[in-house]
């Protein structure tokens, strides 16, 4: 069966019911306003897909692209009317070959590898429905991770990788993606264009790296997944302190490449991180969205089928690796909290030796800081006031509200509350932050009042 000939009407109510050219008008409105719906649905779950096979077909990610919105476009226009297609993922990508060989033959500049991708599209032109979903399920699974290999390349700026794989991966619009990270749409669009040119320019191919540079190109991957869901497990700026959909998009892009690299450890690992830190999601705001810290959460509202789904990433991330990666040791740590039942049974000496095995892996100001958290936890807070001590002049952590939060927390444990005042205060003027700006001038006006508990992320 032709994938363009058997499609489902879409329609809001019975047409019988009406009679009136009003009624009619209406029932017009609810049937586009459904079909633009069910098309964003299947854009958000096949995009990916269709762009990962036309850019194996046509070599270039933005042409790959332009292709699928054609495809898209030509939805919007005739599904409203004809209906949504049985294999509606199929419909897309003929018609996206389609577009592909007519701009092609448009091109008076045609070179030698460009017919021979015309001729390779036109031979496939007519396939039926199952027959080109059978052709895309072949090596959807290559293409695909093809394709996330591609968008997180590090000959990208950190911040091209982010927003082209929210764009080609994810399925975000230019205006959502601006909206997540609270810059404006031409910042985004520039950034999408210029790292669509740079892969072109550069040649990049479209393949699986080579097994002498697949780890160093893993990292880069997993690296811009992580970035998405810390920005919306704690967002940087703005009024809102967690942006949930960011931390679903990054879960799933997550999952994909799961099933994608099934043999890599460090995927694993983070899968687990992810999910059992999106276990607290619930319990990390207040009724007025206000922070609530790790150790003052509600454990109760904690997700356990995403702590149980966390803990099995984790162990088949033990299982196959035999060195412990930086994001297996992570998910380690997030597993010691999800297991204790009230946050006084938090084994924190356990906690700190993860830690330092992740400084280990990976030397860092803010590893270092979150280390001195865990030893004040599990030795006092002097010793961690030490730590944090010598992290002060780190040029890092210059602007990193989180040090003179930390600080500040230990001080007032310790009863030292007018250099505790000051801290937070400090940590106050430089998070972007509005709810946590608001906790810590909060914490600040609290300390003459006494030790107060620390706050965790």
């Amino acid at each position: 069966m032709s994938a363009r000939c058997s499609v489902r009407r879409i329609s809001g109510s019975s047409r019988g019911a009406c009679t009136g050219a009003d009624d009619d008008a209406l029932i017009d409105r609810v049937t586009v306003s459904d079909a633009h719906r069910a098309i964003e649905a299947v854009w958000r779950i096949e995009s990916a897909r269709i762009i990962a096979g036309l850019t194996r077909i046509v070599r270039d990610v933005g042409l790959a692209e332009e292709l699928a919105q054609d495809a898209l476009v030509a939805a919007l226009e005739q599904w409203p009317e004809s209906g949504v297609p049985d294999n509606p993922g199929a419909w897309l990508m003929v018609i996206a070959k389609r577009r592909g060989i007519d701009r092609l033959r448009r091109n008076e500049r045609l070179t030698r590898k460009h017919e021979q991708i015309g001729h390779e599209l036109e031979t496939q032109q007519d396939t039926a429905g199952e027959d080109v979903e059978a052709a895309l399920d072949d090596e959807v699974g290559d293409d695909l991770l093809r394709l996330v290999f591609i968008s997180c390349h590090p000959v990208l700026s950190t911040e091209a990788r982010v927003a082209l794989t929210l764009r080609l991966l994810g399925g975000l619009t230019t205006e959502e993606i601006a909206r997540a990270f609270l810059v404006s749409e031409p910042t985004v669009a520039q950034r999408i264009v210029r790292a669509k040119r740079i892969l072109a320019n550069k040649q990049i191919p479209f393949e699986v790296p080579p097994e002498a540079e697949r780890a160093h190109r893993l990292s880069s991957v997993l690296e811009v997944i992580y970035l998405v869901f810390n920005e919306g497990y704690a967002a940087t700026a703005g009024d809102d302190w967690m942006r949930p959909a960011l931390c679903q998009e990054a879960l799933r892009l997550g999952r994909i490449l799961a099933e994608l690299a099934p043999m890599e450890p460090e995927v694993h690992g983070l899968i687990a991180l992810m999910e059992i830190q999106a276990s607290r999601s619930a319990a990390r705001t207040g009724p007025s969205g206000e922070p609530i810290g790790l150790l003052d959460q509600n454990r109760g509202r904690w997700d356990q089928l995403l702590i149980r789904r966390g803990f099995a990433a984790l162990l088949r991330a033990q299982q196959l690796g035999c060195v412990p990666g930086p994001y297996v040791v992570q998910a380690a740590i997030a597993a010691c909290h999800a297991q204790a039942q009230a946050a006084e049974e938090t084994d924190w000496a356990q906690i700190t030796a993860l830690y330092e095995a992740l400084a280990q892996l990976v030397p860092s100001p803010v590893v270092q800081l979150n280390r001195a958290v865990a030893v004040a936890m599990a030795f006092g807070p002097a010793m961690g006031l030490e730590l944090v001590d010598a992290l002060t002049h780190e040029a890092a952590l210059k602007d990193y509200h989180l040090l003179p939060s930390v600080r500040g927390d230990l001080l007032a444990r310790l009863g030292r509350h007018d250099e505790a005042r000051e801290e937070f205060e400090h940590a106050a003027s430089l998070t972007r932050n509005a709810r946590e700006r608001t906790v810590l001038l909060e914490r600040a006006a609290a300390c003459p009042n006494g030790p107060a508990p620390p706050q965790t992320r």
